[in-house]
């Protein structure tokens, strides 16, 4: 069996939901805390075993390349003022694996997003993250996709149960129950109305797909504003072969292309930030709400 290695990290959207502070600036590099959103992204891919970092991106996001690149004239600097814990941590950041950049040469759907990655994914499995979301989770969530992987063996997508006034957000799965945490998806049902939602298990965030995928993006017909989603070509996979959920243990989710969803997650990892977190506890306490 092919280990999972390889990772894809779409990140080539206009991010206009966080409009104007993300006119000329990466939406994946907002900063929680002191590191940018897709750092936190490609953390968890590595501490999962990933060796390759795929990033998609376009040609406003060379901030990006450049985060993950190395800085010598600011290393340099670091040292000679004394900083060499600062200095570590800045030079790690290059160090955290293989990068490779390909561009999304034009605003396709987040399907062709990934397909652009085919040549440098070849014939094995890989995993797929968005570069402004992620979860906190216990085991976390890459590690729990890839041990149901390795026990399948075949795609698997990370799920979360969603409150009932929030399904009309995300795809929601059809499934079956198999043992523990672990589903068939039958379907997934997009945006549905929550009365007609098959469950309340959603489906999204971190997706392990097997090579076959890549087949299946390339004959999709751009649907939904002219674009090629993931979702459907999910939809042609479960035709084809089984796909499994994996409802994640001990999961927050948070979407950091929205405002709120980025608010909450700045003041969750603020509050277990080592250096703030007391300072920072203490200052929402008297907070007059």
């Amino acid at each position: 069996m092919q280990k999972v290695r390889k990772v894809v990290i779409p990140a080539a959207g206009f991010g206009t939901r966080f409009l104007p502070a993300t006119k000329a600036f990466p939406k994946e590099m907002l900063p929680i805390v002191d590191k940018p959103i897709i750092q936190y992204v490609v953390e968890q891919a590595v501490e999962a075993g990933i060796e390759q970092v795929v990033i998609v991106t376009g040609w406003h996001k060379r901030a990006i390349e450049d985060h993950f690149d190395r800085h010598i004239e600011l290393e340099a600097r670091l040292e000679k003022d004394g900083k060499e814990e600062l200095r570590d941590e800045i030079k790690h950041i290059s160090d955290l694996a293989d990068f490779v950049y390909v561009r999304q040469k034009e605003p396709l759907g987040n399907g062709h997003a990934i397909l652009v990655a085919k040549e440098i994914i070849g014939n094995e499995p890989f995993l797929v993250m968005w570069g402004d979301e992620f979860f906190q989770a216990n085991p976390p969530a890459v590690k729990q996709l890839i041990s149901a992987y390795e026990q399948y063996r075949e795609p698997v997508i990370a799920a979360i149960r969603i409150p009932k006034n929030e399904i009309s957000k995300y795809g929601m799965a059809d499934i079956k129950p198999l043992r523990d945490n672990i589903f068939k998806i039958k379907n997934i049902v997009e945006k549905p109305k929550p009365e007609d939602a098959p469950s309340d298990l959603a489906t999204h965030g971190n997706y392990i797909f097997t090579p076959d995928i890549f087949s299946i993006l390339e004959k999709l017909k751009p649907t939904r504003g002219g674009e090629i989603w993931i979702t459907d070509a999910i939809d042609e996979l479960i035709k084809k072969r089984d796909v499994y959920a994996v409802e994640l243990k001990d999961a927050k989710y948070y979407d950091c292309g929205t405002k709120l969803s980025y608010l909450k997650a700045v003041v969750d990892l603020g509050l277990k930030h080592p250096k703030i977190k007391q300072e920072f506890r203490n200052y929402l306490k008297n907070l007059k709400i």
